[in-house]
């Protein structure tokens, strides 16, 4: 069966060229717009991605040629796996805390009244709001008016600091979207409130925990300037990075940026296809 072709009204034979593409452009703007975009946020990751496939030698500022020992070696720059290993367990440990700390205080501030409640909800969101450089500056002279010496912990105490209140926020978005009526729910039928916490509440919460720990950890991951003020001799991947960014970045650097953008795409993806086979089921 041969495919009818529609031919052009009268009203669209008598439009000049000029006006038909400026009808394209108008109800294509939104889609021009959503190429630009994307591709001004991507570049700076293929540049990255690119890069690490650079027979670099001392400076990785000019291509001077593709390999895959970078891949192959990601620890041959000096410092940047010691770097990366004390980011990994910094976020860890930040995470972990701030997660836990951060769902207890967003479960008390959403489900329960007492005298000030409105100043904590307050004072949750003053280090989201606070510039970092305050919050870096103001944590230094804390630590040395109380003479604790600066290096992993004081580290992990300040990512804590402005982590919790990231996890805060998106618990509380999750438990708001609850039916506080499953809980009475699960009680009519017996169950004391701890049992109706971790069979009802807990997962149903479980996927905003998990995005604000997800959270979290990148924001400890990707940490500089309140790091840089706290860590003393203790170096992470951040800070390496912007110390050998004068001679340009090590493509192991690149190898390593490039490696936690593929994992993290991939979590996403896998969270994406999960949901979506949840909600077919």
């Amino acid at each position: 069966m041969s495919a009818v072709v529609e031919s052009p009204t009268p009203a669209q034979r008598t439009l000049s060229a000029p006006t038909r593409v400026w009808r394209w452009f108008g109800s294509n703007v939104l889609r021009l717009y959503a190429v630009i975009a994307f591709a001004y946020l991507l570049l700076p990751v293929v540049y990255t991605f690119a890069f690490s496939f650079n027979d670099a030698g001392k400076s990785n500022l000019v291509w001077r040629g593709f390999t895959l020992d970078n891949w192959l070696n990601p620890c041959g720059a000096p410092e940047v796996c010691g770097s990366l290993v004390n980011s990994l367990a910094i976020g860890l440990i930040a995470t972990a805390v701030a997660t836990a700390l951060g769902t207890l205080i967003a479960l008390s501030l959403v489900r329960y009244r007492f005298r000030g409640r409105a100043s904590t909800n307050l004072l949750i969101f003053l280090p989201m709001a606070t510039p970092e450089v305050v919050l870096g500056s103001s944590l230094l002279a804390l630590f040395l008016n109380l003479f604790v010496p600066l290096g992993f912990w004081t580290i992990v105490v300040a990512h804590i600091m402005f982590c919790i209140s990231f996890v805060v926020v998106t618990v509380k978005a999750r438990l708001a979207s609850l039916d506080p009526r499953l809980e009475q729910a699960a009680m009519d039928l017996y169950a004391n409130e701890r049992e109706a916490f971790r069979r009802i509440t807990l997962p149903l919460l479980a996927p905003g925990i998990a995005a604000a720990a997800l959270l979290a950890f990148s924001l400890s991951f990707d940490d500089f300037i309140i790091t840089n003020f706290n860590s003393g001799q203790v170096n992470t991947f951040p800070k390496f990075v912007y110390v050998s960014a004068n001679r340009g970045i090590p493509p192991q650097a690149n190898v390593i940026a490039s490696a936690m953008f593929i994992i993290s795409l991939a979590i996403v993806l896998i969270a994406q296809l999960v949901g979506r086979a949840r909600r077919k089921g």
